[in-house]
This record gives structure tokens, sequence and C-alpha cells, in this order.
């Protein structure tokens, strides 16, 4: 049985309290049409800020989707900065509707955390990949394989949050740290993944099963 949580990340409660705060004012005040916009945009962000507990596919091979949103590439790289070697690269693109959490793809260890400031231009864009601020982590597997998944800030995510340290334990499917208001995550699985979502797929972050890490 799943534990029961607070439905609303915790890194949302300022923004939520701000807003709700203006809106008592406001409605205080006798301002109905401003009380009214305020109570939207609390919604708003309540709604971003949402945190569902998802259901794990189970076996020690699965790979889950790491983001909620949609597939906008997959492809194979003879190299890439993360884990040094032939990968398959697969990009979901979260937009502001999207649940924002994000969750570990595989169970391993945190090998490094790799942090880059940078621009901010539509993470769904191939500029944006290439040149926007990114947070990178490395797990090593039992196996000796090695995944990588990388937050990308975007056009309106500014603030990128990842609670991993190098050398920590992770858990399949377990929160790891979301990005406010937007962005984007790849994902850098070795060739001998079998791959099992398209582009134009919706995924569901610790939930929908990508693929199946083979030895």
């Amino acid at each position: 049985m799943l534990t029961p949580q607070v439905p609303v990340a915790k890194e949302g409660y300022p923004f939520i309290a701000f807003a709700a705060f203006c809106t008592f004012v406001l409605a205080l005040l006798d301002l109905p049409t401003a009380a009214i916009l305020s109570l939207v945009v609390t919604t708003f962000i309540f709604c971003f800020f949402r945190d569902p507990e998802r259901f794990v596919p189970t076996g020690d091979d699965a790979i889950v989707s790491p983001a909620d949103g949609k597939v906008i590439r997959v492809e194979r790289l003879q190299e890439n900065p993360f884990t040094e070697m032939e990968t398959i690269k697969i990009s979901i693109f979260m937009n502001i509707f999207n649940v924002h959490v994000n969750r570990i793809p595989f169970s391993g260890r945190i090998e490094k955390i790799i942090y880059k400031p940078g621009k901010f231009y539509s993470a769904d864009s191939a500029k944006g990949g290439l040149e926007n601020e990114y947070c990178a982590a490395v797990i090593a597997t039992a196996e000796g394989n090695k995944v990588a998944f990388v937050q990308i800030a975007g056009l309106i995510a500014r603030r990128i949050v990842c609670w991993l340290e190098p050398g920590d334990e992770v858990i399949r499917g377990r929160r790891f740290g979301l990005i406010r208001f937007g962005s984007r995550v790849d994902l850098y699985l070795p060739l001998e993944t079998e791959v099992l979502i398209k582009v134009g797929d919706k995924v569901r972050a610790g939930e929908t099963l990508f693929g199946r890490l083979r030895p």
C-alpha cells in the first residue's frame, strides 16, 4: 500500500501561501474582480505544484519516465558529456499544466551531479537543449551500466530543484526534484536498452514504462 502523502510539493508552499494571502487581502478591500483573478492564479499555482502518488512498474530491469509530459525526441548518440559512451537519448517536454515533480528512472547509486548555468531558451528547441541551464545526475547500476537524467530549464522555468548528492543510493520511482514552471528532462540510456516508447507519447513520471535495461 502506498503511504499517504500531502498532494502538493513542499517547494510550492511559499508560492501558494503568498497567492492565497493576496486573494484574502483583495477580498477584504472589497475588490471582487481583482480577488477573483488572484484566486484563479492561486488555483493555478496549487495545481502546478501538485504531487500525486504513482504506481511504479515492477521488474528489476524496468526503466520509468523521470518526468510527466510529451516525448519529443528519441535518438541514438555516439557520445554525450554525461555517461561518455554511445547512448539512446529520450527527451520529455513538460508544459505548465503537467506535474513537475521528477522521479528516479532506475535504481542504483548516484555517481555524479553536474550543474551548468546557462540561458533560458524554449526547452523544446534544439538551442535550448544545448545552451540552457541544466542539472544532470548519473546513476551507476548494480549491473555496471550508467543511466543519466538531465533537468533542463526553459523559457519560463528559472529554477531547477535537485535533492540528490553523489553517493546517494536511489530507488526507481522515488522523487528527486522538480523544475518550476515548465521545462524538459532528457534521459540517456545504454544502447542495450529495449525502448518501449516513441515520439509523441504522453508519459507520467515514475509510472510510464520507458523500456527495459538489459545486462
